[in-house]
């Protein structure tokens, strides 16, 4: 099965040996998207709802360039370094995501790349 990598503008670049996306198949792999701004590559201000919004806005970019929709995630996995702010995390995705809701997982961390507090990684599914 070949392997097509997805990149696109409107989600920061990747800091490190990796691809923001990889399609094989009708299944996508996208990587960790962390609050960065695609335009200046620096961890936005305002807080942790900024930074998780940041990420899903990240997030969704790297769908959308795959030729998807946030509606074709089938499992995300989140990575807090406050498990505290769980529920704000909570409210901000529903903001994000319609029922039904793909599967998750939510894993509490010490740090994440560049002092976010938020990371987001999603399997998506084509149709």
């Amino acid at each position: 099965m070949s392997r097509q990598i997805i990149s696109t503008s409107d989600a920061p670049a990747a800091i490190g040996p990796y691809s923001q996306a990889v399609r094989a198949g009708d299944t996508v792999w996208l990587s960790g998207q962390i609050p960065l701004d695609p335009a200046t590559g620096e961890l936005v201000g305002g807080g942790f709802e900024a930074q998780v919004e940041r990420a899903f806005a990240n997030l969704e970019a790297v769908v959308q360039a795959a030729g998807g929709r946030l509606s074709q995630v089938v499992k995300l996995t989140l990575f807090l370094t406050d498990l505290g702010q769980f529920g704000t995390v909570n409210a901000i995705m529903q903001r994000h995501f319609e029922a039904p809701y793909p599967a998750r997982s939510t894993v509490g961390v010490a740090s994440l790349p560049r002092g976010a507090q938020f990371e987001v990684e999603a399997v998506l599914v084509l149709d």
